[in-house]
């Protein structure tokens, strides 16, 4: 097949944010417009991985309250994969318990049948995770 690009050696991928993106959530692909990034959704079988830095789809420039914002946020997230992170949990979930997308980009436990492109990472938290809401490490595949 001779050469080929190298796409990503290390470091994550941006994307256009699609909607305010917030770092640790997850973002799902989408062919909206020009395509970009969303927050997942709930199952979603197009997540990209996990967000880096938060994000937003329209750049503010006008002034809040009368004043301006000399680093607002921007409008691409970063995107990293195969990436240990802390990320929010929907459930409780046990160490090593696979993960799919919930809803508000978070992840959740897998359950006994998932379907396999839904399935985003794994919960590396040792000890496991006590209750929804909580943040804590997971693998993101």
């Amino acid at each position: 097949m001779g050469a080929i690009p190298q796409v990503r050696q290390t470091g994550p991928k941006s994307y256009p944010a699609l909607e305010a993106i917030t770092g640790g959530q997850l973002v799902e692909g989408r062919a909206t417009g020009t395509g970009g990034a969303g927050v997942a959704a709930a199952g979603s079988a197009k997540v990209l991985g996990v967000a880096l830095n938060d994000a937003v789809a329209t750049l503010v420039t006008d002034p809040v309250n009368g004043v301006l914002d000399t680093a607002p946020t921007g409008t691409r997230v970063n995107v990293a994969k195969s990436v240990e992170v802390p990320v929010t949990y929907a459930a409780a979930a046990a160490f090593g318990d696979k993960l799919v997308a919930a809803a508000n980009g978070h992840v959740t436990p897998a359950g006994a049948t998932p379907d396999a492109r839904t399935i985003v990472g794994e919960c590396t938290e040792v000890g496991g995770v006590a209750a929804a809401d909580t943040v804590a490490l997971a693998w993101i595949y």
